[in-house]
């Protein structure tokens, strides 16, 4: 194996030590007394440096064998674990982390900030600092390390090397180019490296070139369909670059330990801590509780002490807190066993491969089926059965547990709320969910955006709070769960919520609406969503609510997914997050209207029902499905399109639904199930509302893939 290898592994394994790293840290903020915690930090440290050295890595080994000391003194009682610690121990996690970006840099990163963490690591072991004082800098000083970490969560850029050149006998007038650079530039960095040859307006460009650089999240596809609407006739190679991304793959069932429930909503936490059991069981009160632990010893030891608790119900506690434990440690020994490790281009491709499958087969169905060959049919259905259970086993390998991307969240919230002065504590549920990886690595940004919003707008002060009546500390759930062929995401919080009369005033002054307009509550809430729309009275380090929040729907609506708002003035907000699960393969049903054809989400559909000429009222603008006792709002597909031709005397109406509500598309025939290869529209089309994608049928030509969401939106708006 080459020496370049054996780095390329090491630097992954020590990014997943570094996450378990993380968030262990956290943890061990929340149960200093937990030296299961405090091991399995030092044996991460202790990896890393043992690691780094193997493989040349000096610098990054020798930083954590100066970390380590300090962890040695905690697991052996020398020293107690306190919030500084933890945010001293997460600032040399960050400088670990920092070192691994840079390490084929032969220079020293930051030797400063080094120096700054080894001298506090040394106070702190020497009893210099207060052990019980949070460090002052513990928490984020800027806006620039919360971008950071929201690029951390970010899916990955990839990096373009464009270059153009001048086709023979053809004229290159320089300025032909400004349009194109424009549009690369909107993809994200963009850079003209060099140009050589002389051009000339006159004549022809021969040998003219320009060497672009493009970083980028957008696919190669996106960029493609740029550089080919260019006005000058050019030759566009684009080479794409960048460092190869890495996926678990893992399939074992996750293990529902303890639950509660907060705003009507049900959290699933990990290991229950042992205050919480004693509290539950009415033994000691949470005040008792608070006290035990800020003498920073074994809370059982300090209970029994002071005999709040007889020493059997301390036993008892300590002894469900382990069985709880040991069977968390099994299940991880499980995922472990029962995962590899396979290159993200690899998976990839694997997928594409399996959807080009996909299509030959339905290709090699409808050849079959015009022929009347009783063998050839047996061997097309056990192909279609073969290529339908290889494709949900190749979509579910690119199935992750979206908590990979919640569990990136509590340093977020930790650092920001410390920053501005707040106390605010984070719980998830749903971290099983599972989510196609690509969903997941562009969902990272959106994420972070409303966190950081509802961290710095939607909860108030301690003082604030507990002036209106609430507890100091307040709390942010995020939650994910199946709801059919979706996952839906909450962000809810408790904090002041959102007033829409100021949103409106803030609206009629920006010039979104006028003052006659009468909008509902809902309709002013997705305002937020204008670009540079705030209702921020000052700038802050943290954007305010719906600063960035264009960004946010952009990129929601990018993964075909839909986010909506509830909020109450003085109780909080709802932010939920709809999203397809997967956005490579779909069961779809196909439709007809004259001679187009459409695709369905299956998920989205409920029913088919006929729909005569005579049912229709033309006396009135609302069109409406009266369907065993329910009133249906329906949409004509035909006129929404504007296709030419007669309706036939009996039409379908597929019957979906859609965010609550039921809805009717009507089409001229239902032709049936179709497994759909979803393909990106090409810029000309993408912008075309209600349309999210194609797929190639069997016979090769083009159907439509609808994007429902969006027409029920437009359609409900058109029918009120």
């Amino acid at each position: 194996m080459s020496d370049d290898l054996n780095r390329q592994i090491f630097k992954e394994e020590a990014y997943d030590l570094l996450g378990e790293l993380e968030a262990a840290l956290l943890e061990l903020e929340q149960s200093p007394e937990d030296k299961d915690l405090v091991n399995q930090i030092f044996r991460a440290l202790h990896t890393i440096k043992g690691s780094g050295s193997m493989f040349g890595f000096e610098d990054i080994a020798e930083f954590p064998h100066e970390v380590e000391p300090v962890f040695d003194q905690v697991r052996n009682d020398e020293l107690s674990v306190t919030p500084t610690l933890c945010s001293l121990a997460l600032k040399s996690r960050d400088y670990i982390k920092n070192m691994l970006d840079n390490a084929e840099v032969d220079e020293v990163v930051s030797p400063e900030i080094m120096q700054e963490i080894l001298h506090g690591l040394q106070l702190y072991a020497s009893g210099d600092i207060e052990v019980g004082l949070e460090a002052e800098d513990s928490s984020v000083e800027d806006a620039t390390a919360v971008d950071e970490l929201a690029e951390e969560t970010s899916a990955a850029c990839c990096n373009y090397q464009i270059t153009l050149t001048a086709k023979d006998s053809v004229a290159v007038d320089e300025s032909m180019l400004d349009s194109l650079f424009e549009e690369l530039a909107k993809l994200g960095d963009f850079k003209v490296i060099a140009r050589s040859g002389d051009i000339s307006n006159a004549g022809p460009n021969d040998g003219v070139c320009w060497k672009l650089s493009l970083a980028t999240k957008s696919d190669l596809e996106n960029v493609q369909d740029v550089c080919f609407f260019a006005d000058a006739d050019l030759e566009i190679e684009i080479v794409e670059s960048g460092i190869e991304k890495v996926v678990e793959i893992a399939k074992s069932e996750p293990v529902r330990d303890t639950s509660f429930v907060s705003n009507g909503m049900e959290f699933i936490s990990k290991a229950p801590k042992l205050g919480e059991i004693l509290v539950e069981s009415g033994d000691v009160t949470e005040v008792d509780v608070q006290n035990a632990l800020k003498k920073q010893k074994p809370l059982g030891q300090i209970l029994a002490e002071e005999g709040k608790v007889p020493p059997e119900k301390i036993a008892e506690a300590v002894q469900r807190q382990s069985e709880v434990k040991e069977l968390e440690a099994h299940k991880k020994h499980q995922e472990a066993v029962s995962s590899i490790r396979v290159a993200a281009d690899k998976l990839d491709y694997l997928v594409d491969l399996v959807g080009e499958l996909v299509i030959v087969q339905a290709q090699i169905s409808q050849a079959v089926s015009e022929r009347s060959d009783p063998a050839m049919t047996v061997m097309s259905e056990e192909l279609e059965r073969l290529s339908d259970e290889l494709r949900d086993s190749t979509l579910g390998i690119r199935m992750l547990p979206i908590g990979t991307s919640f569990s990136k969240f509590k340093r977020l919230v930790r650092d920001l709320s410390g920053n501005l002065k707040k106390q605010i504590g984070l719980s998830t549920s749903g971290a099983e969910t599972e989510l196609d990886k690509t969903v997941i690595e562009r969902l990272g940004d959106p994420l972070v955006h409303l966190l950081r919003n509802s961290i710095d707008h939607g909860i108030e002060l301690p003082e604030e709070r507990v002036a209106s009546g609430k507890p100091p500390q307040g709390m942010i759930f995020l939650s994910a769960e199946h709801s059919g062929g979706e996952v839906l995401i909450r962000i809810t919080d408790d904090g002041r919520g959102m007033d829409s009369e100021i949103i409106r005033e803030k609206a009629i002054e920006r010039g979104l609406i006028s003052r006659e307009q009468d909008l509902s509550e809902k309709q002013l809430f997705k305002l937020i969503f204008e670009p540079g729309f705030s209702t921020a009275k000052e700038v802050t380090n943290v954007s305010g609510r719906g600063v960035g929040m264009d960004v946010v729907k952009r990129a929601i609506d990018s993964l075909r997914g839909t986010i909506d708002i509830d909020s109450k003035l003085g109780q909080g907000t709802i932010i939920t997050i709809r999203l397809p699960l997967t956005l490579a393969i779909i069961d779809g049903l196909q439709v007809q209207v004259e001679d187009g054809f459409y695709v369905i989400p299956l998920s989205l559909v409920e029913e088919c029902v006929e729909l005569a000429g005579c049912d229709i009222e033309s006396d009135t603008k609302q069109r409406i499905l009266h369907l065993r006792g329910e009133i249906v709002p329906y949409i004509h597909l035909r006129d929404w399109f504007d296709i030419e031709g007669d309706s036939p005397p009996i039409e379908q109406i597929v019957i979906t639904g859609v965010e609550g509500s039921r809805i009717g598309i009507v089409v001229d025939t239902v032709i049936g199930e179709h497994q759909t290869v979803i393909k990106s529209l090409s810029r000309v089309y993408k912008d075309v509302e209600g349309l999210s994608g194609a797929t190639i049928k069997g016979d090769g030509s083009i159907a439509l893939i609808l994007d429902i969401p969006s027409l029920v939106r437009r359609a409900v708006v058109e029918l009120n």
